[in-house]
């Protein structure tokens, strides 16, 4: 408010003051005379003044206007100038308004218009680190590999793109399968950004696929070292390449640094289940007894596995099957409840045959938790209390259908596998590979294997079908798992032979 109450007092101030001086010019006598080219020229004061005004505004516009010509021969000399800065900035704003175009076109899926879009952007703005990308992006797309591979290959040349140029045909490379060439350009990304997140897992993805254990276990160290890697997720992944590596140590026969690095992948998660069992197996080769028992113990507190139980029984192999139950008592007084412990009492009972100390072990796992396992148990401890071939059979053919119990099976594509392994072969992600029961299939047996408990039961109902439901039965098996058949061949030649 102040200051436009002064503006306005100075403009009637300098208003007076004009006409105040215009005044005084117009009553004084003073004059001017002017002589050129014979004529003679009179002017008053005032005269004089507005006559030196329009001479100093025609020189400016004199100026100016040599100015101007000076600035169109540079312009079309190809100078700088102001002409031309005009002209840059309005193709810049055209340029930047095709490249975000490109750029909601591609966000869209349209790849064509994308193209198109970058191609314009990159006539107008001339700078190609800004629209090689998008053009690339935008080739893969559309479907053309070629044009972006090309445009990758451009982005390799400048320092600002390098990352994103390797980065891009990494990826091609692991699309098109070619996993040799991506590792090399992986480990070239993860030179070039260490603490670029995907960079680091596609590295150690492609590293554990090569069995390449001590380049994966130095890309895991970066990964904790820049903190995208939680501490207790680091110690837990070295673990497993510290095992994958003495496990191709194990197939070399390198003893003296299978057994360190055994022991080292043990150190390093001691709930490992192949680390604890190929620790203790090193152990027990120097006659460490001691030492094989505590690793044991420890990994069987943390998760009961048949591999544990079957590596304790290798500490004292010649013991009998008395001694072995009240050995084994220490192993499993932790975990009385646990399936595995039940099953794994129930199996030494039987190789000491005492049956109803089986059943006792056994409990009523069979019917609360029936596996192929446990209800082949019962199948056997039928057989040694002296049961009917009926029972027995009865038995084994629920194990046909029953579940396989836990098993080694992806966490992220369930896939099922016969033995641990740092990579899942399906899916071929690392360190997913957890002990525990498959996924059930609602799926029915086309074999109709799921009528064989009925039919074996009622086989003293009807003894004038007995021959033909066990030629079926027979049919059945030879279809069935191949893992439970040999289960249940090797419980029906002995009795007594205890898995353990």
């Amino acid at each position: 408010m102040l200051w436009s109450l002064s503006k306005i007092i100075i403009f009637v101030v300098a208003i007076a003051g004009l006409a105040i001086g215009a005044g005084f010019l117009m009553e004084s006598d003073g004059k001017l005379t002017i002589e050129a080219g014979g004529a003679e020229f009179t002017l008053g004061l005032l005269e004089t003044a507005i006559a030196l005004v329009v001479l100093v505004v025609l020189l400016w516009l004199l100026l100016k206007l040599a100015s101007l010509t000076v600035a169109v021969l540079k312009f079309l000399n190809g100078d700088e100038t102001a002409i031309s800065r005009y002209f840059d900035r309005n193709r810049e704003r055209r340029g930047y308004q095709a490249l975000t175009e490109g750029m909601m076109a591609l966000a869209s899926g349209e790849g064509r218009t994308a193209m198109e879009k970058a191609r314009k952007a990159e006539r107008l703005l001339r700078k190609p680190e800004l629209t090689n990308l998008v053009t690339a992006q935008a080739a893969e797309v559309s479907g053309d590999r070629r044009k972006a591979e090309e445009v990758y290959k451009r982005l390799l040349k400048d320092d600002a793109t390098r990352f994103v140029g390797v980065r891009g045909l990494m990826k091609q490379k692991l699309a098109d399968g070619k996993t040799d060439t991506a590792l090399k350009l992986a480990q070239t990304a993860f030179a070039l950004k260490p603490k670029h997140v995907e960079t680091q897992d596609t590295l150690l993805k492609l590293q554990a696929e090569k069995k390449d254990w001590s380049g994966a276990r130095e890309t895991l160290k970066t990964k904790l070292k820049h903190g995208s890697l939680p501490r207790d997720v680091h110690k837990r992944r070295d673990a497993v390449l510290a095992l994958s590596e003495a496990k191709d140590l194990a197939s070399e026969d390198s003893s003296i640094e299978l057994r360190e690095a055994s022991i080292e992948a043990n150190r390093l998660s001691p709930d490992l289940i192949p680390a604890a069992v190929l620790a203790a197996k090193g152990y027990i080769a120097q006659d460490q007894a001691r030492y094989a028992t505590r690793v044991l113990k420890k990994a069987w507190e943390a998760q009961p596995h048949p591999d544990l139980a079957a590596t304790f029984a290798e500490i004292v192999p010649d013991e009998t099957p008395a001694a072995r139950i009240k050995r084994f008592g220490g192993l499993t007084k932790s975990t009385a409840d646990h399936p595995e412990t039940k099953m794994l009492m129930a199996e030494l009972q039987i190789a000491a045959e005492d049956f109803p100390a089986a059943r006792r072990a056994l409990g009523d796992l069979h019917e609360a938790d029936p596996t192929s396992r446990s209800l082949t148990i019962m199948a056997a401890i039928e057989r040694g209390e002296g049961a009917e071939d009926s029972v027995v059979k009865g038995w084994l053919a629920r194990g046909l259908t029953a579940s396989r119990g836990p098993q080694w099976v992806c966490d992220n594509c369930s896939n099922i596998h016969s033995e641990w392994a740092p990579v899942c072969d399906n899916c071929q992600s690392f360190d997913t590979l957890t002990w525990k029961v498959p996924p059930a299939t609602a799926t029915m047996s086309a074999t109709g294997v799921e009528m064989l408990p009925l039919i074996v039961g009622a086989l003293e109902a009807q003894p004038e079908v007995a021959e033909e439901v066990a030629e079926a039965e027979a049919d059945v098996i030879e279809a069935a798992d191949v893992d439970v058949v040999a289960e249940v061949v090797e419980t029906e030649a002995e009795d007594t032979k205890s898995p353990a």
